[in-house]
């Protein structure tokens, strides 16, 4: 009996132990961010002139993280870095690089379009798009969210993480909107739409 006793003992300790030590591979949000930037970068042109805010620590980097990263490394401890040039990620770039070029760009400008603060586009002001342009606009504005939607997702999945895309999403909307040329709108965290 007490043989057995010892055995109940040890298997709950392991298992109280096995339940503490989770290894939590985290989201890399300086890669992301500097990812987000190239890609935007590339669809809409050289990032407009702007003060950068300061740069935060990674999230979970407390002493309790360190110490854990020494005994178990971390993505970032390894150089984590995220992938935008695949097949699949750079045609999509491609697409929206040339759509944002013959079409967006003017209804950014106009300020029929303006960004999402959840990283899409939305027709604005419908008023200020001349009604023969209306439905490409609208068209383009539908497109556009696909291929976000799309590239959001592709990104993740190239990075072995397909629970990332909503990070990723995230991350891709606070560059969308910090690339956004002034005279451009886009919404804040409330939803309220702004000028730059």
């Amino acid at each position: 009996m007490r043989h057995v006793l010892s055995w109940s003992v040890l298997a709950a300790a392991l298992a109280l132990l096995a339940a503490c030590v989770t290894i939590n591979v985290y989201f890399p949000e300086a890669a992301a961010q500097k990812a987000a930037e190239q890609f935007v970068d590339k669809v809409i042109g050289p990032a407009a002139e702007q003060v950068q805010p300061p740069a935060e620590p990674p999230p979970g980097h407390s002493p309790g993280a360190m110490l854990l990263d020494l005994v178990v490394p971390s993505a970032h401890a390894q150089g984590a870095d995220i992938t935008i040039q695949t097949p699949q990620i750079q045609a999509i770039q491609a697409r929206m690089r040339q759509r944002f070029a013959s079409t967006l760009a003017k209804y950014c400008a106009s300020g029929a379009v303006g960004f999402t603060r959840d990283g899409f586009v939305a027709l604005r002001d419908a008023a200020s798009v001349p009604l023969p342009e209306r439905a490409a606009a609208t068209a383009a504005v539908a497109d556009e969210n696909r291929d976000r939607q799309a590239v959001y997702r592709e990104i993740a999945l190239a990075n072995g993480h397909a629970e990332w895309e909503g990070q990723i999403r995230d991350t891709f909307a606070k560059q969308w909107i910090q690339q956004a040329r002034p005279g451009w709108y886009y919404q804040d965290p409330s939803g309220a739409w702004k000028q730059k």
